[in-house]
């Protein structure tokens, strides 16, 4: 049992020092007392069981697996470092081998996105602010109604 419970802080560990980059998460870390960890966990887990009992399952599965890596190597390829090109190509490797995809991006794909990602950053980076801003709503509801019922 202490081996698992010393994986289990390494892991931990591991996970918070990666989870550290994002100060979102720290803010709201301070802000709650719960581990960014936890949180995270939390999160997945929540998406698992929205995929998994498909509430919201084909959209979250979409969301993970085909549009977030697309506009993700859609911004690698636009960059000069070539690290993150292969990273993200490499996920893309199961697509046919008759380069449809590479005439999709460069006929279409690349000048529709090179137009609209600034737009495309801010709108996600609204969204990304008003989840933080309805995550901090709720989390100062719940600790008000937990001082309250003392």
């Amino acid at each position: 049992m202490d081996g698992i419970q010393a994986k289990l802080k390494y892991y931990n560990a591991l996970a918070d020092k990666e989870l550290s980059k994002y100060e979102q998460l720290d803010k709201l870390e301070k802000y709650t007392n719960v581990p960014k960890t936890y949180m995270a966990a939390g999160a997945v887990g929540v998406v698992f069981l929205l995929i998994f009992f498909n509430f919201w399952g084909q959209l979250l599965s979409n969301l993970i697996g085909w549009v977030y890596p697309a506009y993700i190597s859609f911004k690698a390829i636009e960059t000069t470092d070539k690290a993150d090109d292969t990273q993200w190509l490499t996920y893309w490797l199961f697509l046919p081998p008759f380069k449809g995809a590479q005439v999709i991006y460069s006929k279409f794909l690349r000048q529709v996105l090179l137009t609209y990602q600034n737009d495309v950053d801010k709108n996600l980076n609204k969204l990304h602010n008003k989840v933080n801003d309805a995550a901090r709503d709720l989390m100062k509801e719940a600790i008000d109604a937990g001082t309250k019922v003392e």
